[in-house]
């Protein structure tokens, strides 16, 4: 697969096969994602890789229970409400496997770096026939010091990218995208 196949099939995936994913394979994800550009190269990710659906299970009751503690109104409100009050919602959406891509420490560009990151480790996920999906419900509870606690990152660390990995059960549907909006200065 080239890069322009990886950037035009790659969509979110929110279903999964029970199908484990090689260590041999995420391996390989997470060194694709460490090749990233990062500001001064100075790398911050940290990578965290958790397989164990009774911790994930728990991880989405207390995200979701965070996220609906602190969810301003707004356009999306009232549809994220429905989907965090839904007992059977898991926002992990069952995936063998959570690659939470973390910084360090805080810093003026991790963020960026880190999203960096995630971004070659998506690609590189499709161009080995898996489905990724960045789940932001995650992010918050992530940051918390319970959140942090319950993947056992150091209190120092900034939960950037939880992005879920596996097997699609089927290919997810092509999104439609706006054509760019293009301005020529100069």
């Amino acid at each position: 697969m080239n890069i322009d196949q990886a950037i035009s099939g790659r969509h979110s995936t929110r279903e999964y096969t029970t199908q484990a994913v090689d260590d041999e394979v995420i391996v390989r994800l997470i060194h694709a994602a460490s090749l990233a550009p990062s500001a001064m190269n100075q790398q911050p990710w940290r990578f965290t890789v958790v397989r164990d659906q009774a911790l994930l299970d728990r991880v989405s009751r207390e995200a979701k229970a965070c996220m609906l503690e602190t969810l301003a109104p707004g356009s999306q409100s009232e549809r994220f409400h429905a989907l965090l009050d839904d007992e059977h919602f898991q926002i992990f959406y069952h995936a063998p496997v959570l690659i939470l891509i973390s910084a360090d420490a805080p810093g003026q560009w991790v963020v960026e770096d880190c999203a960096l990151a995630a971004e070659n480790l998506m690609l590189s996920a499709c161009a080995e026939g898996l489905g990724t999906c960045w789940i932001g419900f995650a992010q918050r509870y992530l940051n918390t010091p319970q959140g942090k606690q319950a993947l056992k990152l150091a209190q120092a660390w900034v939960a950037v990218a939880p992005i879920i990995v596996g097997h699609p059960k089927h290919a997810p549907a092509p999104v439609a995208h706006q054509a760019p909006d293009i301005r020529w200065v100069g």
